[in-house]
């Protein structure tokens, strides 16, 4: 797997030189800075005055790079490569998949993500198109705008490479009739993107910023490049290690004017503690805690200004306004079946005529969860404790609220950091994560009006 791979960025790195392109693709480097990024920003999109007296840039870019999704059959075919297709139908059908299904819905992602390329070429705008694989720091260097064929889990990989505002990033769902797509252009526009496009180009939209927590780590193990979690499962079984391996002497890069390295005090411990801030920005959501999650998480937190305090839990979940309708959500919504409870319980104790309708108790729930919510461009996080342990000794008196800055300090013995679900890197005891919003990190996407 590991040397079709290679082959694959091998012609990648062939084909964009015949196209003119300079330096080599390296996928699994922590990001490089975009020299000269500046210039074409300016190359591709002119700039007009608002009515405020602000730059606003038009969208004109030059140079696109379409990053495609891997789809379910192209992951079960490459995961299972040795099988003929007559042996993969039979295995994918042990497990209730339907080979000629997952073909099906492969060849309708093709087709989309051609028609994008199509569409751009026939505007004269040149296009590239790359998979995971291929998506790296010089295709995104090379790149006026970046646009995501697949759904939100096509766009968190597209952004985790982006480091600034200075290349919009839009996402096209390419299959609406399955997949969310929250985080890509609506439905409608999405399936008619030739016009989506066109509106584009006629200035038709306007600027959205999602920010993004910055997050600065600390430790014994700060320097170690992290396990990619959306490759794993492709190369091993179970937890995949070997491939990471091969790739370490490529992912340790010298450490950046950023990362500073200092050693613990002589007689405090025989291991040297590293900082440096993280090349990924998560976009949705950071989660610390141990790797197993009936495990139970120790650390200390602190939230702002506020005293540190010593928790066990399953683990926090930080997030941005982009993720407080994700995975954040999900943790924290109440359901209609605990707002009839607590309604019950109030009706009884209270002699108060509450109504107790469906309706009702729909309403209530729904009020709650809408509070869950806040915009993307708030500079604000809002972290969650997942099932605090409250006793005499641990406690969570506020196990969700908004922060501006958050201080983990590990205490845990196989922990992970996890940035939007793909990279994790170590945290265990003796490690600390700061977690901050920083409007420089801000990415840059667009809607349509």
């Amino acid at each position: 797997m590991v040397l079709w791979r290679r082959s694959a960025l091998h012609q990648l790195q062939n084909s964009i030189q015949a196209r003119g392109l300079t330096g080599s693709f390296h996928r699994s480097k922590p990001i490089a800075s975009t020299a000269g990024s500046d210039d074409r920003a300016k190359s591709s999109m002119s700039r007009k005055a608002s009515p405020d007296g602000r730059s606003i840039q038009a969208f004109r870019p030059k140079k696109v790079l379409v990053l495609s999704k891997i789809t379910r059959y192209e992951f079960e075919k490459q995961k299972q490569s040795p099988l003929t297709d007559e042996e993969l139908a039979e295995a994918l059908a042990k497990k209730g998949s339907n080979l000629a299904t997952l073909k099906k819905y492969h060849d309708f992602h093709k087709e989309q993500a051609h028609n994008i390329v199509k569409s751009l070429t026939e505007r004269k705008i040149e296009a590239h198109i790359v998979n995971r694989y291929e998506y790296g720091p010089e295709t995104v260097k090379w790149a006026d705008a970046i646009i995501t064929a697949g759904g939100d889990g096509t766009f968190l990989l597209g952004a985790s490479m982006v480091k600034d505002a200075r290349v919009p990033i839009i996402g096209v769902n390419t299959d609406p009739r399955r997949s969310e797509g929250y985080l890509c252009l609506p439905k409608e526009d999405s399936l008619s993107f030739p016009a989506s496009l066109d509106k584009l180009l006629d200035q038709q939209f306007r600027w959205a910023y999602r920010q993004r927590i910055r997050v600065e780590l600390s430790g014994p193990h700060a320097m170690e490049a992290p396990v990619e979690l959306h490759e794993q499962e492709l190369d091993f079984p179970r937890h995949k290690f070997a491939d990471f391996a091969v790739d370490l002497d490529d992912k340790n890069e010298e450490p950046s004017s950023k990362d500073n390295a200092t050693s613990t005090a002589p007689g405090t411990s025989s291991q040297e503690t590293f900082s440096r801030v993280l090349p990924e920005c998560a976009l949705n959501e950071v989660f610390i805690g141990e790797s197993l999650s009936s495990r139970v998480s120790y650390y200390e937190i602190t939230v702002d200004n506020y005293p540190a305090q010593k928790q066990k839990s399953s683990g926090v979940a930080i997030c941005t306004g982009t993720g407080s309708r994700s995975w954040a959500f999900n943790i924290n919504k109440l359901t209609k079946q605990a707002t009839a409870s607590i309604i019950n319980i109030i009706r009884e104790t209270s002699l108060l005529p509450i109504p107790s309708e469906d309706e009702y108790i729909e309403m209530i729930t729904s009020r709650f969860n809408d509070k869950l919510l806040f915009d993307p461009s708030d500079e604000r996080m809002v972290y969650t404790v997942r099932d605090p342990v409250s006793n005499r000794v641990y406690g969570a008196e506020n196990p969700r609220g908004y922060a501006q800055r958050v201080t983990i300090k590990s205490r845990c013995s196989d922990a992970s950091l996890v940035i939007d679900g793909g990279s994790s890197y170590k945290f265990n005891d003796g490690a600390t994560a700061v977690f901050t919003i920083n409007p420089e990190d801000a990415l840059r996407t667009v809607q349509l009006l």
